[in-house]
């Protein structure tokens, strides 16, 4: 661990002034603008731009060429994009058998992700609009390659977007079909890599394979998400749980804020097919703007998910509670970021709390080294009190 680590910081060292990373460059493509654009900070935080652009369902075009007519306007070239994620993990307990198989015993993740997605305008007609965005696993999936699948239709009136998202993902969660959060509600869209460390909702299990349909209000003074959803993945299954987000997007002594109120609640079947329940809730706050001309993220979550309740793919056991307090800062500007978050937890009533420090240094705008290190309260099973991550991102 300790020559991996030094490996890391002679490569950190030896780029010392590279642009920042930044996110899958389907739409930069049909824009024309740097995917620095929509980013805070780095991939995946969203700006005050990003969000307009999400908002508007993927459909907003800048030079590219377009292929016209009555009632038509698509995209002239179909945007695409890749992502890969290569990790080396390393927990602190003792190696499996054989050694190396698990992550105790230093393991290389090639890839942990590799992912083709397309994406952007459908249809533009006045204040109609349609957008897509489809991830595309290179393994095979229930729905052959297809990961995640979302159609935003979009009406535009003077102060507000109405929209409505059919979607179906096989592990990102409910709010999949819209949010504007960067704490893992969308388990993708996460300010940190080590998610169930870094974030209350993932630790106490929203993620889960989901089909809904997203029903969101949007205008400059926030947005509210009703979703209805089934804890399942391309299926034809009846939708009948419920995800609620209300969320103000106020600035706030020059910082950007996103603070929104989260639940899930209700019955639905599973792909088994047995029925479940699903009740938890949420409180999120983060905020964007500048500490001593530094970019500065800064987080705070809350959640709660209750016993019997359907949690990233299984029954708990017991309640799951957790806060987390975390802060990021852009130390070299568009290079180098850091952070810290304290989780504060509690797993059927027994404590289970971790604090994380983490860097993500840029090689290029869509090119990064993500370092994330954990150092937990109690053992994590067999898996020791630490865990370590370096991992290469690029989009392409």
């Amino acid at each position: 661990m300790k020559k991996v680590a030094l490996s890391l910081a002679g490569v950190l060292a030896a780029a010392a002034f590279a642009p920042e990373a930044s996110a899958i460059p389907a739409f930069a493509r049909q824009t024309g603008m740097a995917c620095s654009a929509c980013h805070a900070q780095h991939f995946p935080i969203l700006n005050g731009f990003g969000r307009s652009f999400k908002a508007a369902g993927f459909t907003m075009m800048g030079s590219q060429n377009k292929v016209e007519g009555e009632h038509l306007s698509i995209p002239e070239s179909m945007n695409f994009g890749q992502l890969l994620k290569v990790r080396y993990q390393k927990t602190s307990g003792t190696a499996g058998t054989p050694s190396g198989v698990d992550t105790n015993g230093g393991q290389w993740q090639f890839p942990d992700e590799y992912a083709l997605f397309v994406g952007g305008r459908m249809a533009d007609n006045g204040n109609l609009k349609v957008g897509v965005m489809a991830e595309n696993a290179l393994g095979g999936t229930a729905a052959g390659i297809v990961a995640g699948l979302r159609v935003p239709v979009v009406y535009e009136m003077d102060a507000i977007k109405l929209s409505v998202v059919p979607f179906t993902t096989d592990s990102l969660g409910a709010f999949y079909g819209y949010t504007e959060s960067s704490q893992g509600l969308n388990r993708a869209i996460r300010w940190l890599e080590h998610r169930k460390e870094g974030t209350a909702v993932q630790y106490v299990g929203f993620d889960n394979e989901a089909t809904g349909l997203a029903f969101v209000a949007h205008s400059d003074m926030g947005y509210i998400n009703v979703t209805r959803f089934a804890p399942t993945f391309a299926s034809a299954i009846q939708m009948s749980s419920t995800a609620l987000e209300i969320a103000a997007t106020p600035t706030i002594a020059n910082f950007a804020t996103i603070i929104s109120l989260n639940s899930l609640s209700g019955n639905s079947y599973d792909a088994t097919p047995v029925q479940v329940t699903t009740k938890g809730m949420a409180i999120s706050a983060q905020a964007h703007g500048e500490v001593a001309g530094m970019e500065t993220g800064l987080y705070f979550q809350n959640a709660k998910m209750d016993a019997g309740s359907y949690a990233a793919g299984a029954v708990l056991a017991g309640e799951k509670t957790a806060t987390t307090v975390g802060a990021d800062f852009t130390v070299i500007p568009h290079t180098l970021s850091v952070g810290a978050v304290v989780r504060m937890a509690k797993n059927a009533g027994v404590s289970d709390n971790a604090t994380t420090f983490t860097a993500v240094y840029d090689l290029a705008q869509n090119v990064a080294l993500v370092a994330n290190y954990t150092k937990y309260s109690t053992v994590q099973g067999t898996k020791g009190d630490s865990l370590f991550t370096g991992m290469l991102e690029a989009a392409w």
